[in-house]
């Protein structure tokens, strides 16, 4: 068939217009094997927004060995030929995206997956590994010299990950900037519990084995993430403002201690409530094993871990970070006073709720401890540095920071400034200058002096 030459001036126009969008068109390239953030620069990875994790586990504690499915949804925020994952220590058999076999390589602690095709900007995917192995806990200075990250108990393992053991349980984007939602079921031997986060959808026994699956509907950072597992008697119902509330307490610490870990829990979600804005999350609770060896606990999303219940103000502090680090979680890790001295500070304001110390008088008590030649006031709460990001300055001079601030803009401004902050970073990331800002939208008032002293100055500050 032979074309008119208007027809064939045409069909040159349109090709060499289609010529220039191909060409315009950006290659695809590697997603950056991390989220950017200078004390873990190989944390979290570029190329990819996290949605959802379908984590599938199966744990034998006699052996100590996992066995797992990991299924990541994401969508790519570039071009990608490949992108990368985090997982520390475990062996991957298979990976695949969208259902096609994937081929990946090893770096340490990075999987580059490089997928059949080219994931398009904006497109949806799903990356789906499997692996297995014995996972090992993280040690070193960072989480007060203890270990961290899975620990095997005498009966399961206690699963508490801040800031960078997720990835030696699950192939992940490990980093708080990129939250996702997560169902998790957990195989474990019959009689055994497995605990996570969210809601319990459903348990069932099956053979010589228990199958648990929980779902997170809310926006949760990897290091919040638990699959922790035991023998525990739990305890279910709703708290008196309404909250469900879910308490698994490991039997051999039932007696060991005179804190009722659930009205505590209870009390403490209603009261964080008022004070801090609707709780976020579907459940409350807590998971207390026996776990001596970590000497620590930590804000899991709706249900805090506790080796252990050593005091009410532990509960209290953990509570408040299910706003305070788990719903407003952090941009980058320098800015961790966000989450430790707003829950150190939420310490004082129960101790001034239950009526047995103001919080001016806990500051000052704190302030006056520490001579002005103390190391305690040569950290920069606002950049502690990596090996001292949970340094006591952080909890303190943070809580110390929030009732200076307190009294400079009054009681008025500053409870308003607290649910301001959780209403407006609801499941999200923030930052330090995002905290400034607000303070001086709510109260009006210049601060930058104020923060500047508090949270960026080493040396004792005037209040």
């Amino acid at each position: 068939m032979a074309l008119s030459r208007s027809a064939r001036s045409a069909a040159v126009a349109t090709a060499a217009a289609a010529f220039f969008v191909i060409a315009a068109a950006p290659a695809p390239t590697a997603g950056a094997p991390g989220a950017g953030d200078p004390y873990f620069p190989r944390l979290g990875n570029g190329g990819f927004d996290a949605r959802h994790y379908a984590l599938d586990i199966a744990y034998a504690p006699d052996t100590g060995r996992l066995d797992g499915r990991a299924t990541l949804t994401a969508r790519a925020t570039q071009h990608l030929s490949s992108f990368d994952l985090d997982l520390q220590q475990l062996q991957i058999t298979a990976v695949e995206v969208d259902g096609r076999h994937a081929t990946f390589t090893r770096d340490g602690d990075e999987v580059t997956v490089t997928p059949r095709t080219t994931l398009a900007k904006g497109r949806d995917f799903t990356v789906t590994v499997t692996y297995g192995g014995v996972p090992e806990p993280l040690s070193g200075p960072i989480v007060f010299g203890s270990a961290y990250g899975w620990m095997k108990t005498a009966d399961g393992v206690f699963v508490a990950c801040e800031p960078n053991a997720a990835s030696t349980w699950f192939p992940s984007s490990d980093h708080p900037s990129d939250k996702a939602t997560y169902d998790i079921r957990i195989k474990a031997p019959r009689g055994l519990t497995g605990v996570s986060n969210g809601r319990l959808v459903s348990t069932y026994d099956r053979g010589d084995s228990t199958y648990t699956h929980w779902r997170e509907s809310r926006p949760m950072a990897t290091y919040l993430a638990t699959a922790t597992i035991g023998k525990f008697d739990v305890r279910t119902g709703r708290t008196p403002g309404g909250t469900p509330i879910y308490v698994a307490v490991d039997p051999v610490l039932k007696n060991s201690n005179s804190v009722d870990v659930y009205a505590v829990t209870a009390a403490a979600t209603d009261y964080w409530s008022q004070v801090f804005g609707p709780y976020p999350f579907e459940e409350t609770g807590a998971i207390v094993d026996d776990m001596p060896e970590a000497g620590f606990s930590l804000e899991v999303q709706s249900k805090p871990a506790y080796s252990a219940v050593r005091n009410e103000t532990t509960i209290v502090h953990e509570l408040a970070h299910q706003w305070f680090g788990d719903s407003v979680s952090v941009d980058r890790w320098k800015d961790i006073w966000l989450n430790e001295g707003f829950a150190t500070y939420a310490q004082w304001l129960w101790a001034e709720h239950q009526g047995t110390r103001p919080a001016h008088d806990t500051f000052r008590a704190a302030y006056d401890a520490r001579p002005a030649d103390s190391s305690f006031w040569q950290i920069q709460v606002a950049d502690p540095q990596r090996d001292t990001m949970f340094a006591s300055a952080v909890y303190q001079r943070g809580a110390m920071t929030l009732q200076a601030l307190r009294e400079k803009i009054g009681d008025k401004a500053f409870f308003r400034l607290l649910p301001a902050w959780t209403r407006l970073h609801r499941y999200g990331n923030a930052d330090t200058a995002d905290f400034v800002r607000l303070a001086e939208r709510v109260s009006g008032r210049k601060l930058d002096d104020f923060f500047r002293t508090w949270l960026f100055t080493t040396g004792k500050p005037t209040p």
